[in-house]
């Protein structure tokens, strides 16, 4: 069974304080006409200390944002560049969120207490910086699915309803407003390395990546990487890693993050800012999340090559600091990577042993198919068929009858259908809030994704 996030004391810690000079603007929240607690994330406010502040003074530091004791006097604004659909924007940075907080978990590891829709800032070009309630309400149900399905994602920490109407193009209006807490590994992005290579800041971009080498460890290079030993190409391997995890985690759960510019791929690897999002209703590689997607470039299937092409962005970038090849060596790695995690999380889904990487990858193949031939989508396919449950007939129930189930069981595994988080769904949720203000639809999927969460377990 998944284990809980474990309790800690609150352990502030700001070293994103010596980079800030070059990295970041001070900058303070919006002065909002309301603050109305909607959603606190209880089973992470113990794993940061912070469990025990009241529902007022919770809406003090995450509705009025009141410094946290010991933590940065003032919000930070980051700076950043990146490719939007592949063509490189510099007037980009953090337009209507910032850096509230850094403290650490009881293990040591270092998280960000980051904003959206907390208001204007120096990057916000026209925008009013402002968050629909509608959105901080998708971006927690985002996560928690993520969450429970296996995949390194931010995790929504507190949404407070701010008062406002709010006028959109892209949904009804005028519309609730909110400002959304999300609790993150770090928010370093690959767009944050492009900046500095376009300001020529080769100073700088040292000092960032002894940063996230200090703050996301992870393991070195292969003993026979060239330039093992370089900072630069050390970071680029990790970050190639991570990325084919995070592509292979995202297709196993079904997931279309939508929006896979390099200003939203985190260096630590941790899937973060959900706008257009879907999980698939049916296996469909060409399925698009964002409206704007015409030419289905971040389609459901290109997923792991969109991620593959950021981190060669990430490479382009690090040429500030050591020669090509080491970093075309890191790069040629993450097709490998990407297969040898999609056998694990797919078979983590099933509750299977695995068989061999061959022998996996032939099964996912095979299941693969089974999904688009039968309309399934992957939450229904993987429930029905979890410990090798319901071979049909066919390739997929032939290799299927081949492997020995794994993980515990479950009551869960023996009832009719999972949750879901398909379109219908998700409308569902909200409209209950729109048009009624009732939250209990949303909690009650909250649970349920929790408990699924608790059936599935710790990904292998």
């Amino acid at each position: 069974m998944r284990a809980e996030p474990q309790a800690a004391g609150y352990s502030p810690d700001t070293p994103i304080s010596a980079l800030a000079p070059w990295l970041a603007d001070p900058v303070r929240a919006a002065d909002f006409p309301a603050t109305t607690l909607r959603f606190r994330n209880r089973r992470w406010d113990n794993a940061v200390g912070l469990a025990d502040l009241t529902d007022a003074d919770w809406t003090r530091h995450f509705g009025r944002f009141e410094a946290l004791p010991g933590n940065l006097p003032q919000p930070l604004a980051l700076r950043y560049h990146g490719h939007q659909f592949r063509v490189y924007n510099p007037e980009l940075g953090d337009g209507r969120g910032f850096l509230f907080a850094q403290l650490r978990d009881g293990a040591g590891r270092l998280l960000d207490l980051g904003t959206k829709g907390s208001g204007q800032t120096p990057w916000s070009r026209q925008g009013d910086g402002r968050l629909t309630l509608k959105g901080a309400v998708r971006e927690i149900l985002a996560t928690e699915m993520l969450e429970a399905l296996g995949v390194n994602t931010s995790k929504t920490f507190s949404v407070i309803e701010t008062g406002e109407d709010l006028y959109r193009q892209d949904e009804p209006s005028p519309t609730r407003s909110a400002v959304m807490v999300r609790l993150s590994h770090g928010h370093i992005r690959i767009g944050t390395f492009q900046r500095l290579a376009v300001l020529e800041q080769p100073d700088n971009m040292a000092a960032l990546i002894e940063y996230c080498l200090a703050q996301f460890p992870g393991p070195p290079p292969p003993a026979d990487a060239p330039g093992r030993d370089e900072p630069a190409v050390i970071l680029l391997h990790q970050v190639v890693e991570r990325l084919a995890a995070l592509a292979a985690q995202w297709m196993a759960a079904g997931f279309v993050h939508g929006v896979l510019n390099t200003d939203n791929m985190n260096i630590s690897g941790e899937s973060f800012d959900y706008g257009p999002w879907r999980w698939l209703p049916r296996w469909d590689p060409a399925f698009t999340a964002a409206y704007f997607d015409h030419n289905g470039l971040y389609a459901f299937g290109r997923q792991p090559e969109a991620l593959h092409w950021n981190c060669g962005q990430l490479a382009i970038a690090l040429r500030q600091l050591v020669p090509a090849e080491p970093l075309i060596a890191a790069l040629n790695r993450f097709a490998l990577l990407y297969q040898q995690a999609l056998a694990r999380q797919f078979l983590w889904r099933l509750g299977l042993e695995s068989q061999g990487f061959e022998a996996d990858s032939a099964l996912i193949a095979h299941a693969e198919r089974a999904m688009r031939d039968s309309g399934s989508s992957p939450d229904v396919f993987f429930h029905r068929h979890r410990h090798g449950a319901n071979p049909p007939d066919g390739d997929f129930g032939t290799a299927l009858r081949g492997y020995r189930p794994a993980g515990a069981a479950h009551p869960l595994w023996n009832e009719p259908a999972p949750p879901t988080l398909v379109l219908d769904e998700v409308e569902r949720i909200w409209s209950a809030i729109d048009t009624a203000d009732d939250w209990a639809p949303l909690a009650e999927q909250i649970a349920a994704i929790r408990r699924l969460g608790e059936a599935l377990g710790v990904p292998w």
